[in-house]
């Protein structure tokens, strides 16, 4: 029997981006291959947006980031110390940290993918809602309210980050729900004139043309990574008015192996078929394999993916 979760998200995930919308003209640009480089500033960010999974980075602030599941070796190897931690929000219960990173120069902020009732219902929460990132600029209703109720402390501590670190590269990142909430925080940060890079891993469709268009154009790096036919990238539907942010590096190797430049092809456009809107057979384990196991210190990341399987059958 489907649960109460899978039975809501059924409709929404059975609606695929194969679903071509009047909101949005396809976009597609021939396959870009990536530096070794490139591949390595992807990896290094998924480890840090893994890290928001691990509980003890969300509840002991002015403490080293550390990942009990041993799946962001780079970061665990780096002098970390988190600014602020935060979780079980009245509403959205928006999870992650603010943290610096002597070692590498960096202003990290990380937020966790769904790991409870309250992400789930924001996930579902998808009716566009009126931003002020842009003008014309509408978002999914429960992406927005999880960045709307952590912001305030967010922005406060980038601000203390940044004033105490000058050179640092202030990044934000996250996997899934995660990486809904990083589009919004990032586009804030560098509307408030920060040099912001945006890495999301396995993240949802977040609004309407404008939003995404904006953060697309906006100044500093942008890397939506999608890996193969990861489900959740396939949500919320297209024929709602939702598209992607651009470009999206996607990862063709499969489930459990290492990643190397060769499998990551880079696709522009809002709408792209060529990466992973336009895999119809999704696999729910290719959304838990982003370079490693990412949700692996989250102790309900089997449930979420139980949901999604659950929400195919």
């Amino acid at each position: 029997m489907q649960s109460f979760v899978s039975s809501l998200l059924l409709p929404f995930l059975c609606i695929t981006g194969a679903l071509a919308a009047p909101a949005a003209a396809p976009v597609e640009i021939e396959r870009r291959a990536i530096s070794g480089d490139v591949l390595a500033k992807l990896s290094m960010f998924e480890q840090w947006a893994a890290a928001s999974y691990c509980p003890n980075n969300n509840n002991s602030p002015n403490s080293k980031v550390i990942c009990e599941a041993g799946n962001c070796p780079t970061v665990q190897a780096a002098d970390t110390k988190t600014v602020i931690e935060f979780q079980n929000s009245f509403a959205t219960d928006v999870t992650g940290f603010v943290a610096v990173d002597k070692t590498n120069k960096l202003v990290v902020v990380s937020f966790r993918g769904s790991q409870s009732l309250k992400n789930w219902l924001a996930n579902l929460n998808f009716p566009a809602t009126l931003t002020d990132i842009c003008p014309g600029c509408t978002a999914h209703t429960g992406f927005w309210s999880s960045w709307f109720e952590s912001r305030k402390r967010v922005l406060a501590a980038v601000e203390s980050a940044a004033d105490a670190n000058p050179g640092f590269q202030l990044v934000v990142t996250g996997h899934s729900l995660g990486g809904a909430i990083a589009n919004f925080a990032a586009a804030q940060l560098r509307n408030d004139g920060y040099k912001c890079d945006l890495y999301t891993y396995g993240a949802p469709r977040i609004g309407n043309a404008a939003i995404s268009d904006y953060i697309s154009n906006q100044p500093g790096g942008t890397y939506r990574v999608t890996h193969t036919n990861d489900p959740v990238p396939h949500l919320a539907p297209i024929a709602f008015g939702f598209v992607h942010i651009s470009p999206e590096y996607y990862i063709s190797s499969g489930n459990n192996v290492p990643v190397t430049a060769n499998d990551v092809a880079v696709y522009e456009g809002n709408i792209n078929f060529r990466g992973n809107t336009g895999k119809l057979f999704l696999d729910t384990d290719a959304h838990g394999w982003y370079f490693n196991k990412v949700g692996d210190c989250g102790p309900d990341f089997e449930i979420s993916k139980r949901e999604l399987e659950l929400a195919y059958v």
